[in-house]
């Protein structure tokens, strides 16, 4: 008796919803035997909604104000020049690096090579944990500082102006051509820098320790500048090569010459060569 009971109220139920579909002017479609009908509807309904998701997403602020995709530029591979290892285990004590560091404005002809060039802007700002801490010391590790490089004399790398990238211990040409004698005349005309092999160029983008530290950023940069400038010139001694920190030069023929991004500031010069 519970299922016949059952059976008639699904009977008038499904009637009394065919006589609501005629009143209203729709007729029940009849399920083909195959589905096909409601397969068909499922995926217009989810066309639909796949539609309507994907012109919700593309007129949001979110996506809107989305700065536009960087594609990989084809000339990297030629502007970008991976430096030999830097060595860890150098054969002069630092105590010996001390004693012999001088300032030394002559050079001899002969070239740097790529390891030489890779041990002293490794010296200056390389990465030495993976927590991508430095050689030198940054207020907040925040690390405002950069190095550009001046190629004149060294084997195998072209007579080009490169950006230190310590992340990847790679150059990354900013610039082309030999520009030392321009270096010399923007450094108020010192004619021995124009003789080295490769000048150092550190800069500072202050806004990256005055959004922290307000106007003590600049201070803490300019420390910064020192710390990586010893180093540079203690690794020359260990190196037995020459070198010499330059403050005296034009910031703006500096910033010209070398190319370097509109808000670099150049702190320091420092020419190299062999002895």
């Amino acid at each position: 008796m519970a299922r016949k009971s059952c059976e008639v109220k699904s009977f008038r139920t499904a009637k009394r919803g065919d006589e609501r579909a005629e009143a209203s002017g729709r007729t029940r479609r009849p399920a083909s035997p195959d589905g096909e009908s409601s397969a068909s509807g499922l995926a217009r309904r989810a066309l639909l909604v796949q539609v309507s998701r994907a012109a919700l997403l593309a007129t949001s602020p979110l996506v809107m104000n989305m700065p536009p995709i960087a594609f990989a530029d084809p000339d990297d591979t030629q502007r970008e020049i991976a430096l030999p290892n830097p060595d860890g285990a150098g054969r002069m004590t630092l105590e010996a690096a001390l004693a012999k560091r001088r300032s030394v404005r002559e050079f001899s002809r002969g070239p740097l090579t790529p390891d030489e060039i890779s041990q002293l802007l490794w010296a200056g700002q390389g990465i030495t944990s993976p927590m991508a801490f430095r050689t030198a010391p940054s207020a907040g590790a925040l690390y405002p500082l950069d190095l550009y490089i001046a190629i004149g004399r060294v084997d195998s790398l072209p007579q080009d102006v490169f950006r230190y990238e310590p992340g990847k211990h790679t150059l990354r040409r900013v610039a082309s051509g030999d520009r030392r004698d321009e270096v010399s005349r923007a450094a108020l005309s010192q004619a021995w820098i124009a003789d080295c092999a490769a000048v150092i160029a550190v800069t500072a983008t202050m806004r990256r320790t005055t959004r922290k530290y307000g106007e003590r950023g600049v201070r803490y940069a300019h420390m910064e500048a020192g710390h990586v400038a010893q180093n540079i010139c203690l690794q020359a001694a260990a190196l037995n090569l020459a070198a010499t920190p330059v403050g005296a030069f034009r910031d703006d023929e500096i910033r010209q010459v070398l190319q370097m991004a509109p808000e670099a500031e150049p702190l320091y010069l420092l020419p190299v060569g062999r002895r």
